[in-house]
């Protein structure tokens, strides 16, 4: 059929305007002087946060430089290819990958040595290394809800505290479970008891209970095994939030806080004390971006790899991956490896000792001289001091984090700091010092 003159002007007009919005025509387009200008500004300011790196005391993130070998293993990595054309992990780095391009060899070996580092069986290990903490968070929820629905046929009640955190609420509603509220101790660790009396609140229910090693302000812990004595004989999935606490912790006195089994001393035999477990890469070990270990059993990943297999069609990549994540990074996992190694081990084992060192340093000195903000340790576990909030200039020069808090039945506003790798002893004189200005 033959346009008329308006119709060929009207299509001849959104040509015309798609052809200006080609990507071709906006990049041959210059940028204006203030463009420029703004680029070479925000870059400039990018290159003054490596002088303001050691002042980052609120949040868990350690901003010490890789060592150098790091950067050499980064480079043997390019030459194999790595960042220089697409690796994909896809699927589950335990099975055969039709796609060759990825570092499954890589991965499973670095699963299976910090597997080994957290007590797990040699012959019942699975698991990856995700995006993050919080994604390592979400597939231990959903392999828990999963397995639950599927033994019970009920979807399971997910049990933590609102001292976890903050993403276990996000993850909650994303898998569209109820979730329980449980009470906490003192100094902020669930409450055993109370989580006991919520379970028989609600009995036709199994239950997914998160347990935080290391909660977000406080850095409380979780009684692990009094949580898993509650739980006997019911239907249940117990995931261990340890972001921070399970970088450090396997290097110090209470390695046994983190330990997947341990063999009963009466009966002798091995007592599995929880499911799964999620750590961060970027916290304690001081990655260089995001990343998370996810590590499990062999059996539930099984269990739950039954289930899945009836919602995925494996024919695409000619496997069932298990993940919930379909294409993944696999630069992160054959970077990652670098801190598997045994040298990598002692250094972390070195920081252990410093990080925790300082930590009990800076409470002394807070108690000794700054009293009234009331500072507090939850426990000689964790690298966390929090207090009242000191004045707006320390808290924005050193970035702390501040929160509401109950103290003696009153909210208080708080701050903390995280005593990190990169937070040494002259750091934290500083702040003393700016503390005593202020």
């Amino acid at each position: 059929m033959l346009m008329n003159r308006r119709q060929f002007l009207g299509v001849s007009g959104a040509t015309a305007l798609v052809a200006a919005c080609s990507p071709q025509a906006l990049a041959a387009q210059p940028l204006t002087q203030g463009a420029q200008q703004n680029v070479s500004a925000t870059l400039k300011a990018m290159q003054h946060l490596a002088q303001q790196r050691n002042r980052l005391l609120g949040y868990p993130i350690n901003m010490t430089t890789p060592p150098e070998e790091f950067f050499a293993w980064r480079n043997e990595l390019a030459a194999a290819g790595f960042n220089q054309f697409s690796f994909n992990n896809v699927g589950n780095p335990y099975d055969h990958s039709h796609i060759p391009f990825n570092c499954h060899p890589f991965e499973k070996e670095l699963i299976n040595r910090f597997g080994a580092v957290y007590g797990f069986a040699p012959d019942d290990i699975w698991g990856f290394l995700s995006n993050s903490g919080t994604d390592s968070n979400m597939h231990g929820l959903y392999m828990g809800r999963t397995i639950l629905k599927s033994r019970t046929g009920v979807m399971p009640k997910i049990y933590f505290t609102r001292e976890a955190h903050y993403s276990i609420q996000i993850l909650r509603d994303l898998l569209h479970l109820d979730w329980v509220v449980v009470a906490t101790r003192p100094d902020g660790g669930m409450d055993a008891d109370d989580l006991e009396r919520q379970l028989n609140a609600n009995p036709n229910h199994p239950a997914l209970v998160v347990a935080t090693i290391g909660t977000t302000f406080k850095g409380a812990t979780d009684p692990v095994d009094t949580i898993q004595a509650k739980l006997k004989g019911r239907a249940a999935y117990l995931h261990l939030d340890a972001a921070l606490f399970g970088g450090y912790l396997p290097h110090t006195a209470f390695a046994g806080d983190l330990l997947h089994s341990i063999v009963d001393p009466i009966s002798k035999a091995k007592l599995q004390r929880y499911d799964s477990i999620a750590v961060s890469c970027h916290k304690f070990f001081g990655f260089p971006s995001p990343a998370g270990l996810f590590i499990t059993t062999r059996t539930n990943f099984e269990s739950f790899r039954a289930q899945f297999s009836q919602i995925h069609d494996p024919e695409y990549i000619q496997q069932v991956p298990g993940t919930i994540t379909c294409s993944r990074d696999a630069v992160k996992p054959a970077e990652f490896y670098f801190f598997s190694s045994e040298s990598a081990f002692a250094r972390q084992a070195a920081d252990a000792k410093a990080m925790l060192d300082n930590t009990g340093y800076l409470l002394k000195e807070m108690r000794n001289h700054y009293s009234y903000l009331q500072p507090v340790r939850a426990n000689e576990r964790s690298n966390t001091v929090y207090f009242i909030t000191p004045s707006k200039t320390v808290v924005d020069h050193y970035s702390l984090a501040t929160m509401q808090i109950d103290i003696e039945g009153e909210r208080t506003p708080c701050a903390h700091v995280v005593v990190m790798p990169h937070a040494k002893k002259e750091i934290l004189d500083q702040f003393l010092t700016d503390l005593r200005k202020t």
